[in-house]
C-alpha cells in the first residue's frame, strides 16, 4: 500500500485533503444559519440558538463562549454589540454546538441501516503538472458503510482523527487509494 503524500503540489498539482472536503460537506448537510456572523441578524440568530435553554448555554460555554451572563443579556437585548473577537467566539461556539446537535441524525442518515452512502470522489487537478509527470486519475465512486468514526471526529472538530477515519474508508479503493488522498471535490447526500 502507498504511504501518505509528503510533498503534495511539488509539480503543480492542486487539490484539498479529502477529509477537509468531507468536513465541508458534513457542515453543508448540517445546515444552520446562512447569514454571516458579522451582520447583526447573523450573530443574534446564533446567540438565540446558543442561549435558548440552560443546556444550550452550558454547551456554548464548553465550546468556548467565555463571556458573562450579563454581557450575553446585553447583546440579546440589543444594548451592546459583540467585538470582533467575541464574534469569532460566537461563530466557533455555534459551529461546535450545531455539529454536536446534528451528529446523531446525520450518522443515522449516512449509515442508512447498514447500506451506507455512495460517495463520489473527483481526483486532484493536474492541469499545471508537466505532461510527462501527469498520472491517469479517474472519477471514483465508493460506498461508505461505516460513518461512525468520521462523524464523531467531525463533531469533535478533530482534524487528525477525521483524516485517519477518512483514509480508513478510501483504502477500499485498493492500491490506488493514495491517488485520492487529495481531491478537487467529494460529494455525497444524506
Amino acid at each position: 500500500m502507498p504511504e501518505r503524500t509528503r510533498e503534495f503540489g511539488k509539480y503543480g498539482a492542486r487539490g484539498v485533503k479529502g477529509h477537509e472536503l468531507v468536513a465541508r460537506r458534513l457542515d453543508e448537510l448540517a445546515g444552520g444559519i446562512a447569514t454571516p456572523v458579522t451582520v447583526r441578524r447573523g450573530w443574534m440568530a446564533r446567540l438565540h440558538y446558543l442561549t435558548r435553554s440552560p443546556h444550550a448555554r452550558a454547551a456554548a460555554r464548553e465550546a468556548g463562549l467565555t463571556v458573562t451572563d450579563r454581557t450575553l443579556d446585553a447583546w440579546l437585548a440589543g444594548r451592546r454589540a459583540p467585538s470582533r473577537k467575541s464574534l469569532g467566539q460566537i461563530e466557533v461556539a455555534y459551529r461546535t454546538v450545531r455539529r454536536a446537535n446534528v451528529a446523531r441524525y446525520l450518522l443515522g442518515r449516512l449509515n442508512a441501516r447498514g447500506r451506507g452512502t455512495r460517495v463520489e470522489i473527483h481526483p486532484l487537478n493536474q492541469s499545471q503538472v508537466p505532461r510527462p509527470r501527469q498520472r491517469f486519475l479517474e472519477f471514483r465512486a465508493l460506498n461508505v458503510r461505516h460513518w461512525d468514526a468520521i462523524v464523531d471526529a467531525w463533531a469533535r472538530g478533530d482534524d487528525a482523527a477525521l483524516d485517519d477515519a477518512w483514509v480508513e474508508q478510501i483504502v477500499d479503493l485498493g492500491s490506488q487509494w493514495g491517488q485520492y488522498e487529495y481531491c478537487t471535490n467529494i460529494g455525497f447526500a444524506a
